[in-house]
């Protein structure tokens, strides 16, 4: 998709709308605006790269503090008016220190946050993390742990023990996305695989 595939009298000042979204978490991150050079430098460079109008220049978020969004996907809107961007963030997207500009409860999607936590576990794999020792131990520890915690769930649903279950399914639930993530699989891959089931 070119910058020319884009409706652009509909737009102000003949900037584009970009609405950025964790690609994993789906937790809306940012609004920006692109002309023709940020939209093209986006596409080049695979990072997310705005027009600033206060500065009247072309700005990669995250080039001054590290905090890039690398593009996974690109989608307009059904009037080639707006852009959605589903990116991978390096650390916060807004300057106050979050995770996002928009003050959404942080529970929202936790699991698909957890996977994001894990995957960069994985990426960075800092000391003193229970999850790294698991990726440091490999896939047969991990696959141990999961079928542990599956043995665990199940005897505590066949006692009727609610509480005791719920704690074991999270230790499940915990253990599986680390052997996902190990296996080098995401969740909308499994999301994609699981609606071609349903259809």
């Amino acid at each position: 998709m070119t910058f020319d595939h884009f409706n652009l009298e509909k737009c102000v000042d003949g900037l584009l709308p970009v609405i950025v979204q964790d690609a994993v978490t789906l937790k809306v991150l940012m609004l920006g605006y692109m002309n023709r050079q940020a939209y093209e430098k986006t596409i080049e460079t695979g990072k997310v790269t705005f027009y600033s109008r206060t500065r009247n220049e072309l700005w990669t978020k995250g080039e001054t503090s590290g905090n890039f969004l690398d593009v996974v996907d690109i989608y307009s809107d059904c009037d080639n008016d707006t852009l959605l961007i589903k990116a991978n963030p390096h650390g916060p997207t807004c300057h106050r220190g979050t995770t996002s500009c928009f003050d959404t409860p942080a529970e929202e999607g936790f699991i698909r946050s957890l996977s994001a936590l894990i995957e960069r576990r994985h990426r960075e794999m800092p000391e003193n993390s229970y999850t790294t020792k698991l990726f440091i131990k490999g896939v047969k520890k991990i696959a141990q742990k999961v079928g542990e915690e599956a043995v665990e769930s199940v005897v505590e649903a066949v006692d009727g023990n609610r509480d005791r279950f719920t704690y074991e399914a999270c230790d499940l639930i915990y253990h599986l996305l680390v052997l996902i993530e190990q296996m080098g699989i995401t969740l909308p891959e499994l999301e994609k695989e699981l609606l071609r089931r349903h259809s």
